[in-house]
């Protein structure tokens, strides 16, 4: 028996960019129409990949990658596609093994171009551990396709002692921010703008899995979720938390990480870091008795010297982030109403 499917009423005639940002426009896309047509419940968890069993417990995830310009400081189209994917099975507590790779190729595509990205895959799998075992290739008429787009689909394992779903935060669960926020996204609009700084910014694109791995490890079950703060940077990642947990969310904002030379450039383009795109970071919701001990081993891993506890979960305003500024003030996060970067990863 075949059931009809809801029809979506939507406040919006056509796409416009901000339904890719990761923010309210992406979410009122999702929910009215993805999720209301093809909603069941793996997907209603609206988590970075799936969690279900087949012959013990694995994950899977996708990601398609249109980042303008494909060569940055720090990475190219290729390793970000990689990375990502395998970042996104990390964020449910896998470690990624096989990856599938689908390109869209754009007529007039550089031969040397598409050389160079294919070697930063290869290397980007070597680093991650990962295979990537079946894949499509597609060429589109010059100037359909912006040279180059990738998707790829990860699966792995589900490590042991994970536990990862926003239904296991409770209030007192602290929050803890793997780096300081903002390289990526500020990375690639340097290279928009043509800005120079007196320090290179480069990309943190970077696999996650070991670390995250590490860390389940040795604090396993005490673990409730793990989020990547990319579009939409992380305030929206937050939002998007305390959304689905029905929680509240307080932050500061002495405690969150950001470098000088990443401030000064946002301060230039009128950007607010907590919702610049992110690429090697990952957002922690972890019991209060742990959240000491996870920091110190997190802060000596390569990556992790600047990792901090910038908030933790509360009873108060349900379904909001609320900071507290470095002058003593209290303002509302919201989520990133509409297309702050465009094409950003």
């Amino acid at each position: 028996m075949i059931t009809a499917c809801p029809v979506p009423q939507f406040d919006f005639d056509t796409i416009n960019l901000g339904h890719g940002s990761g923010g309210t426009l992406t979410g009122q896309l999702l929910d009215a129409g993805v999720f209301k047509i093809l909603g069941n419940p793996l997907l209603d968890k609206k988590h970075d990949g799936a969690i279900f069993n087949i012959n013990g417990r694995v994950a899977m995830s996708t990601d398609t990658y249109v980042v303008s310009p494909i060569f940055f400081e720090g990475g190219n189209i290729g390793d970000l596609a990689i990375n990502g994917t395998v970042n996104d099975l990390a964020m449910c507590g896998a470690s990624a093994k096989y990856l599938t790779l689908g390109f869209v190729l754009e007529e007039g595509l550089k031969m040397t171009e598409f050389t160079d990205i294919l070697l930063s895959i290869k290397a980007a799998c070597d680093v991650a551990g990962v295979d990537i075992i079946t894949g499509d290739t597609k060429v589109v008429e010059r100037g359909k396709g912006d040279k180059i787009f990738i998707n790829t689909t990860g699966i792995g394992h589900v490590h042991p002692k994970a536990d990862i779903d926003s239904a296991n935060i409770k209030p007192g669960d602290k929050i803890i921010l793997s780096g300081p926020l903002a390289r990526h996204g500020i990375t690639i609009m340097s290279h928009r703008q043509g800005l120079q700084f007196e320090t290179t910014i480069s990309s943190d694109t970077r696999p996650l899995n070991k670390i995250v791995l590490q860390l389940l490890d040795g604090f396993g079950e005490h673990i409730h979720l793990l989020r990547d703060p990319t579009r939409g940077g992380l305030a929206t990642v937050l939002n998007e938390i305390a959304k689905d947990c029905c929680m509240g969310i307080d932050i500061a904002q002495r405690d969150i990480p950001v470098e000088e030379e990443v401030y000064g450039a946002c301060e230039m383009l009128g950007l607010d870091p907590l919702y610049v795109a992110n690429e090697g970071l990952f957002v922690a919701i972890v019991e209060a008795k742990v959240a000491d001990a996870l920091l110190y081993e997190l802060n000596d891993w390569e990556h992790g010297s600047m990792a901090a506890i910038i908030g933790e979960v509360t009873t108060e305003h349900p379904r909001q982030v609320v900071m507290k500024s470095n002058i003593g003030g209290r303002r509302v996060v919201n989520m990133l109403p509409g297309e702050q970067l465009p094409r950003i990863c």
